[in-house]
């Protein structure tokens, strides 16, 4: 055991600490801004937060109802919780990987496309972050058309017609076994059963029915409270086959800088052949934090509204292969200037200062510069590698980190100076030099990684209070990862030498080399796997040791290493 400590930083409040019992094992309880639970496990101790108003004091419990419980004040009130790993009425404690984690989980009609969060304005001297959400399926009815149908989505209707049935039905018998002097006690029992199951399936969501024709869509704008338990405020149901498939927030400088939600919505589109009837932009406005306000649409052509996002003081719009920028108006949005020849479809749109950076869904990024004096958009800058884009991070005015759908993720960069190019102070320029592809720069690849799953969606974030920045990222299937930028050289030389080392000294389930998974589409680049780091811990002593000798450094050194460095993160 290495006799060096290992810092965590638990809140800015003094911390407490009491020693509790959890799943039969010894650990303890540190009180700060936030609980924490400490336990050994894995080779490691770990801490983990705890989903639990802050406390005051606490200290073991134990009875014949609540095994091993903790009993706590909160302020005024005295609280005996119950730590476990799922939810009820336990303090949700997660289990080994997810352990740091916490979530709220909300029902909702359809699939959810995008969110943004809004400011809204309550009163004069007070605002409230609400949480927008567009919900969109395809090959499904509408919320009012299911109505119409008879379709109950919850399926209380029928359950409370099987429960007068059965009402019946137990009369009938009861009344007839009453002339027989038969007991019925074991049928009653089965009927209670029955209810329970009945009552459980209620609970469940019913698939609705499906439409035989293409081009079917069901859709709705929902507002959530995050504050109050992610309550839903408000939600709009859509138009008949119109979907609702990104969103933003957009500040106009001629509504005095006011938060609203743009919506793109395409109407009856059809995934093969990819074709839709129209396209809209529609702009809502949250009144007093509580619910949504249509103030206008308006139609849009040359394709799919794909993406939104809010440009100095405008909006840029994603439309099909033309990237478009608006102005408030009263009755519609007002087109200002508009870069057409996209080489497929916009998927994602970002902006900083005066540069908006545009992930092509099939040919990867472009950067676009808008020429503020000739109200214009330019090229400045585009990946000479095709990749289909699903998500995009801005991490510098110079750099964006992208995903795309084979699971890869790359971090592209501007090459110094090529933007200088990309403004004509003369005004002589040929306009057919900006459409020749041998004179646009190309980005420079920094780092490439395989994460083996689509990723779609990842941002820049501390989970840390006082920690540094790292790009967060989850996947199709609900996993979560992050990539830590290393601040000093010796950190780059350790981890490097160390996954070396651990590329042949690991166990090998499927027999396959680790970096050569990685760099499934493209070589590995400037990126440690840090999953292969981490099982460090499982190998056996002699092992560790042959490796912490490699290194000039003891087991114990190398096991705290990973361990600042997880808790750098977490």
């Amino acid at each position: 055991m290495s006799t060096s400590p290992s810092r965590r930083f638990l809140g800015a409040r003094p911390v407490a600490v009491s020693r509790v019992m959890i799943e039969g094992s010894p650990s303890t309880l540190l009180l700060s801004s936030r609980p924490w639970i400490g336990r050994a496990g894995q080779g490691r101790h770990a801490l983990a937060p705890m989903s639990y108003a802050p406390l005051d004091h606490g200290c073991s419990f134990s009875n014949e109802a609540v095994r091993e419980g903790i009993v706590a004040t909160s302020g005024s009130t005295l609280r005996i919780l119950s730590v476990g790993e799922s939810g009820g009425n336990d303090v949700v404690l997660g289990a080994e990987d997810d352990e740091a984690f916490n979530s709220t989980r909300i029902g909702l009609r359809y699939t959810p496309r995008q969110m943004c969060l809004l400011s809204a304005k309550v009163s004069e001297a007070s605002r409230k972050i609400v949480l927008a959400v567009v919900e969109s399926d395809c090959n499904d009815f509408g919320e009012e058309e299911k109505q119409s149908m008879g379709f109950d989505s919850t399926g209380k209707s029928k359950a409370v017609s099987k429960r007068k049935q059965r009402g019946m039905m137990r009369q009938w018998i009861w009344t007839k076994t009453l002339t027989r002097m038969i007991p019925t006690w074991t049928e009653k029992k089965v009927d209670g059963d029955d209810d329970d199951e009945d009552d459980t399936t209620r609970l469940t969501p019913i698939r609705g029915p499906v439409p035989a024709e293409q081009g079917r869509w069901g859709s709705c704008v929902r507002l959530v409270d995050p504050a109050d338990g992610c309550t839903t405020l408000d939600c709009i149901e859509m138009n008949r086959n119109e979907a609702a498939l990104c969103c933003a927030s957009v500040r106009f400088h001629s509504r005095g800088g006011e938060s609203l939600l743009a919506v793109g919505t395409v109407t009856g589109m059809t995934m093969n052949p990819l074709r839709h009837s129209s396209s809209h932009v529609v702009l809502y406005r949250v009144v007093n934090g509580e619910r949504l306000q249509l103030l206008h649409r308006t139609t849009v052509d040359d394709g799919p509204v794909l993406s939104l996002v809010h440009f100095q003081g405008r909006l840029l719009v994603g439309v099909g292969k033309t990237v478009r920028l608006y102005e408030m108006g009263k009755r519609q949005l007002l087109k200002k200037c508009e870069l057409r020849g996209m080489p497929t479809m916009v998927k994602t749109l970002q902006a900083a200062g005066d540069r908006a950076f545009v992930g092509d869904m099939m040919q990867s990024m472009q950067f676009i510069r808008y020429d503020s004096t000739a109200n214009r958009l330019v090229l400045v800058a585009k990946d000479r590698n095709p990749r289909p884009i699903t998500c995009q991070e801005l991490l510098d005015i110079n750099t964006v980190a992208v995903g795309d759908k084979f699971g890869n993720v790359t971090i592209l960069r501007l090459p110094r100076g090529a933007d200088a190019g990309a403004i004509d102070v003369t005004g002589t320029r040929a306009l057919w030099d900006s459409a020749r592809d041998d004179a646009t720069p190309k980005l420079e690849t920094l780092c490439t990684y395989h994460v083996g799953e689509v990723v779609t969606s990842m941002t820049r974030a501390s989970l840390v209070a006082g920690g540094a920045e790292s790009l967060i990222y989850v996947t199709v299937t609900g996993r979560v990862g992050a990539f830590v930028p290393f601040t000093s050289r010796d950190d780059v030389e350790f981890y490097t030498s160390l996954e070396g080392f651990l590329r042949t000294e690991t166990p090998r389930p499927t027999g396959r080399d680790p970096q050569s998974y990685r760099s499934y589409y493209a070589p590995m680049k400037h990126i440690v796997d840090g999953d292969l780091c981490d099982a460090f811990a499982q190998l056996p002593y002699e092992t560790k040791q042959k490796i912490a000798e490699s290194l000039d450094r003891s087991v114990g050194e190398v096991m705290k290493k990973l361990e600042d460095t997880r808790n750098a993160l977490l």
